[in-house]
């Protein structure tokens, strides 16, 4: 009988070192990506990364000129895409530290958009918002820095189900109130739920910080949505009334439209029946200067006031919220915070 034989290994890190210098290299290159708004030059190997990618596989098929316009990923997500790719590693940021001026992910973007760990890894190391996803203790990549979230999701669009995942365990584990909120964008414009129900239970224990932030006001109609509609919110209402009307300001710089229009979507969820009289009374005039909530809303909200009852009116809601802030009325209100 044949001996088998035996199958012996090399020293992972020269190997790895050896493939992390080809990335971005164009000795030896076959192919180069335009990459980004910057339209930055990235050059890789066809062969590297159609074997590791079936999005690229399918991409880089037989007569695909050079180079390829990626024009809607940002070419420091990408190339951390390319660094797993030869790799199997790639250092992650909470936060982008190459391009402070710009958004966490551009949720702008998303939101327009909108409007039209691993077998094989043995854990997550990293002091303070820098991680390594690495399926062997290698040496750190040398990437720029890159925000986690730009990763995953380029993870998702190119279908790299580890990578995806990896992002997705980082996320979960430095999730702070300035990243929340993009986080929370990326979930509901690509179908994380997982991670969704996670930003969700994380604003609703940090509401009045969460609503403070950029990443709440780049927030799409449909990740706003969830966030309204929850009765856990640490947040009265009255605060919550002014969050959504600054969120919608954005929104109508953004998109070129109305406020009132842009915040039709969401305002059904605010709880106006909570206001006290007075607190009515100020924000109906503030309507008045400025259009957010439909006057039939306002109207119903009243009816509830004149009928001492939370179930005036269906499309009212009463029900009190974690954080909702006790007034003489509420104890006419019918349905209590549960």
């Amino acid at each position: 009988m044949e001996n088998p034989g035996l199958v012996v290994r090399g020293q992972a890190a020269p190997f790895t070192t050896a493939l992390r210098s080809l990335v971005n290299n164009p000795r030896y290159s076959d192919i180069c990506f335009v990459v980004g708004q910057e339209r930055q030059e990235i050059f890789a190997h066809r062969c590297l990364l159609a074997c590791r990618c079936n999005f690229f596989q399918r991409l880089l098929g037989p007569g695909v000129p050079s180079p390829v316009v990626l024009s809607t990923v940002p070419a420091e997500a990408f190339l951390a895409v390319l660094e797993f790719l030869y790799t199997n590693s790639v250092k992650l940021h909470r936060y982008s530290v190459s391009l402070p001026s710009r958004g966490l992910l551009g949720g702008r973007k998303l939101r327009m958009l909108e409007a039209g760990v691993c077998p094989l890894c043995c854990g997550l190391r990293g002091r303070g918002g820098d991680f390594l996803l690495f399926p062997q203790p290698f040496p750190p990549p040398n990437t720029p820095p890159v925000q986690v979230l730009e990763v995953l999701t380029a993870a998702v669009e190119y279908g790299l189900e580890e990578l995806r995942e990896l992002c997705l365990e980082f996320v979960v584990k430095v999730l702070d109130v300035e990243l929340v909120c993009e986080a929370l964008q990326v979930a509901v414009t690509f179908g994380l739920g997982p991670l969704q129900q996670r930003c969700i239970a994380f604003i609703e224990a940090h509401s009045q910080e969460a609503l403070r932030t950029r990443g709440f006001l780049e927030l799409s109609a449909t990740a706003l949505l969830p966030v309204l509609r929850s009765d856990k919110l640490c947040v009265d209402e009255a605060e919550l009334v002014q969050a959504a009307r600054s969120w919608a300001r954005v929104g109508a710089a953004v998109l070129e439209q109305p406020v009132a229009e842009v915040a039709a979507p969401v305002v059904r969820e605010l709880r106006l029946a909570l206001l006290a009289p007075a607190e009515l009374s100020a924000l109906e005039e503030q309507n008045r200067r400025e259009p957010l909530i439909p006057v039939e809303q306002i109207v119903e909200a009243w009816k509830c006031h004149a009928l001492r009852r939370g179930d005036a009116a269906r499309s009212a809601p009463c029900r009190r919220r974690r954080g909702t802030l006790p007034r003489d009325h509420h104890r006419f209100l019918d349905l209590r915070f549960k």
